[in-house]
């Protein structure tokens, strides 16, 4: 898509500083880079490859290899001419517009668009430390957790127990521990048949529980029990050298449990004062900007916004709203009424997928849902295998859109 500002404030470039190079921050920076070269665009990353969480449970299921699940950001700089600088950023002044990076450099900005991501609440669970991931891992940011996780769960020995400990909402990917829990179900119905899964939640409820539980039952009979917080009384502590996890009336043992924590905005929004006491990031529906920080934007998962889920499609719907409101306010383009669009596609099995969509619209300050379209129980086979063909269309086309 080329985009024609109709004027520029001045000769000089106007300066954008994106931190963060996940699917929210990559897209921000890419479609303002398409600004016909009105925009000076810095994309700040520590890593120089990133792998998606979304898919990542297929990788645990021995359906995808992790190389598939990983980009780097060649094209971004090399097509669109963006500067990717691996570093970190430390510190943000929005007094003076700079952002400090850890290697000692200081950035300039007209406008700063945080990507963040999320962090953990460490402690909200007891004994549940950064150093508890290397024996309990989370898996919930893709990379090293992703690949000790499946390291645990090729060396189980059949007959045991996996845990899965889910977190409360908010949280990135509302299917993702249950999607989770069925394709490692599909993994141990080969190669471990008298291996348990056993879900502790801290929710009483989660999305799409009826296809979920729909295809257990189909799939996996006997293999899954799952447990709300009303029947345990939440989850209260776990102890990472004996494999357990207490509830208020029980203590359960596993061979292998994936505590997936409860979740904030990044650390860098909670140093810049750009997270309220949820944790999250409010900002304005229509242009993304911060509602505590002016001239800062955020997208992705740490935002807090009236309906939206935090997904990766929806993080570049919202990177693509807040690419056209900077060109409008840095350049004087034309303005875009934004739209949002969130399509998640979810696995139950190699040949078993179902998907929603849905359109959010701003509305009284805050975002809503206008229309959502989901998958249903009882669908046919050949619906559910035509769901998995779009799926693996879809990761392809979308990676392609946000890293080049």
């Amino acid at each position: 898509m080329a985009l024609t500002p109709r004027a520029a404030r001045s000769q000089t470039k106007a300066r954008v500083v994106v931190i963060g190079g996940g699917v929210g921050g990559a897209t921000v920076a890419k479609y303002l880079a398409m600004m016909a070269g009105t925009i000076e665009v810095t994309l700040v990353e520590p890593k120089p490859r990133y792998t998606t969480c979304f898919f990542s449970s297929l990788y645990l299921a021995g359906m995808r290899s992790f190389e598939s699940l990983t980009h780097g950001y060649e094209v971004l700089a090399q097509r669109y001419g963006i500067n990717v600088l691996h570093d970190s950023a430390t510190a943000i002044d929005p007094v003076a517009k700079t952002v400090a990076l850890k290697s000692g450099a200081k950035l300039p900005y007209d406008r700063l668009v945080l990507a963040p991501g999320i962090a953990f609440r460490f402690g909200a669970i007891e004994g549940y430390d950064e150093a508890a991931t290397q024996i309990m891992p989370h898996a919930w940011i893709a990379g090293p957790q992703t690949e000790l996780l499946r390291r645990q769960l090729e060396s189980m020995e059949d007959g045991g127990v996996f845990l899965i400990v889910a977190p409360p909402n908010p949280f990135r990917c509302p299917p993702g521990p249950y999607e989770r829990a069925s394709l490692v179900a599909y993994y141990f119905k080969q190669f471990k048949p008298r291996t348990k899964i056993l879900i502790l939640d801290a929710k009483d409820s989660f999305f799409e529980q009826d296809l979920f539980q729909d295809a257990w039952a189909r799939h996996y009979p006997g293999m899954i029990e799952w447990l709300p917080a009303q029947f345990t009384g939440g989850i209260k502590a776990v102890d990472v050298k004996d494999l357990s996890v207490k509830t208020a009336g029980d203590t359960f043992k596993a061979a292998v449990v994936n505590c997936i924590p409860p979740q904030m905005a990044g650390e860098l929004a909670q140093q810049a004062g750009l997270a309220d006491q949820s944790g999250w990031c409010p900002i304005e529906p229509t242009t993304f900007e911060s509602k505590l920080q002016p001239g800062i934007h955020v997208v992705g998962d740490a935002t807090s916004g009236g309906d939206m889920p935090k997904s990766a499609f929806l993080a570049n719907s919202q990177a693509k709203a807040c690419a056209f409101a900077i060109a409008t306010a840095l350049t004087g383009s034309e303005r875009f009424a934004p739209h949002l669009f969130n399509t998640c596609f979810t696995f139950l099995a190699a040949d078993d997928a179902v998907s929603d969509a849905i359109t959010l619209e701003p509305e009284a300050g805050t975002i809503k849902i206008s229309e959502i379209l989901i998958s249903q129980v009882g669908e046919s086979v050949e619906t559910r295998r035509q769901v998995v063909q779009q799926a693996n269309g879809w990761y392809d086309a979308f990676t392609h859109d946000v890293f080049g």
